[in-house]
């Protein structure tokens, strides 16, 4: 199939922008030493796994399905970070992760001798208290009050002899120096403890594979980490593995009052980070409110008021049944979309290097009834 030929809503994942992505992740692989895996959580399209393993070492998980899901379609490292195990889950958590990182004290001496036990590697996340970005503080794991990972107040002498790696997420789409940054905070609070560890993990939010990305500042920070600790670095990157690679194409339902759009793809159900963070996502041939000549409020089928995705302009009015395409739609978007109001979440297209589009996933109203 073509494009044009697809129903919507519908993302398209593109395999040319994958490719650019992995190679670019790769090269820093190569250079630094460091190794680099998948988080799921902004990613999880496993039908992309075994070209993705091409490419990194490994996935992370957030909690035992996606840790599942690394195993069974990756099958090669497969780490996991959680602010609290369950005991009902963890034989399962153990038996899909060789790597476990705990949150607190309290939660390593409940489940991490077990790890250690079972041959698993174990590692502590801490908390460094060093804020490099300010406008989000639901992304920020070192707000004030975060429950996010272990503060140095809270550090014993000695650690227990089975902890073999340290774990902090502190960033959210930045660049490498708030890393430099962090590491700075991290090895002044911890840096007495590493030198008895076999890795650290410098966890994810790192747009390497943005234009502007400082990726020899990043090699360089890897490598001092490396070469000072004698540890094996990790990072987690989700975006960064599909930045940019997918698109949600969508059709002009109708127009209300002359200048509202409404859509067949809602903000709420297929891009919740539009509400969320709140983000505007780029649309291809617009502008910015009044930029051209025509403007319009997009916004989406369901009932909710603010089920808005924002205001762009156009070069001619729009009509009903014209398609829209919005772009950076691979992450974050399958794996948080939702079906509110029983709307049909959109297909899942694989788009090869040739332009052929593949239907990997549709979904229905079975898909709607199963969840209730």
């Amino acid at each position: 199939m073509k494009r044009e030929e697809l129903r919507t809503p519908c993302y398209v994942i593109m395999e040319s922008e994958m490719k650019k992505n992995l190679q670019i992740l790769q090269e820093i692989r190569q250079q630094s030493g460091c190794k680099i895996l998948l988080a799921q959580k902004a990613f999880s399209m496993y039908s992309c796994y075994p070209l993705i393993g091409e490419y990194l070492d490994g996935t992370t998980a957030s909690g035992l399905y996606e840790a599942k899901l690394g195993k069974e379609c990756m099958g090669k490292e497969n780490h996991i970070f959680s602010p609290a195990y369950r005991e009902d889950e963890f034989e399962e958590v153990l038996e899909s992760c060789e790597h476990l990182v705990f949150n607190s004290f309290s939660q390593l001496e409940c489940f991490g001798e077990r790890a250690a036990k079972a041959g698993k590697s174990v590692g502590i996340r801490v908390n460094p208290e060093c804020s490099t970005q300010g406008e989000h503080a639901i992304y920020d794991p070192c707000a004030p009050g975060s429950r996010l990972g272990i503060l140095v107040s809270e550090f014993p002498e000695t650690l227990l002899s089975y902890v073999e790696g340290l774990h902090f997420h502190t960033l959210c789409e930045q660049n490498a120096d708030a890393l430099e940054i962090t590491l700075k905070a991290v090895e002044e609070k911890f840096g007495k403890w590493m030198k008895q560890l076999k890795w650290v993990n410098f966890g994810g939010g790192h747009h390497i594979t943005r234009a502007d990305y400082d990726r020899e500042l990043l090699i360089s920070c890897v490598r001092r980490i490396q070469d000072t600790y004698n540890v094996q670095v990790y990072l987690e990157p989700g975006e960064a593995v599909a930045l940019n690679a997918g698109h949600l194409i969508t059709t002009v339902e109708d127009i209300v009052h002359n200048d509202i759009a409404v859509l067949d793809v809602s903000a709420a159900c297929h891009m919740p980070d539009v509400i969320e963070m709140p983000y505007r996502p780029p649309l291809f041939d617009s502008g910015e409110a009044k930029e051209k000549e025509y403007t319009y409020l997009l916004g989406g089928p369901t009932c909710l008021a603010g089920d808005v995705i924002g205001s762009y302009s156009f070069d001619q009015p729009l009509k009903v049944g014209d398609r829209l395409t919005f772009g950076d739609m691979a992450i974050y978007t399958t794996v948080k979309n939702n079906t509110f109001n029983g709307m049909r979440l959109p297909d899942i297209v694989w788009e090869r290097e040739s332009g052929e589009c593949e239907i990997v996933k549709s979904f229905g109203y079975e898909d709607f009834k199963c969840r209730l």
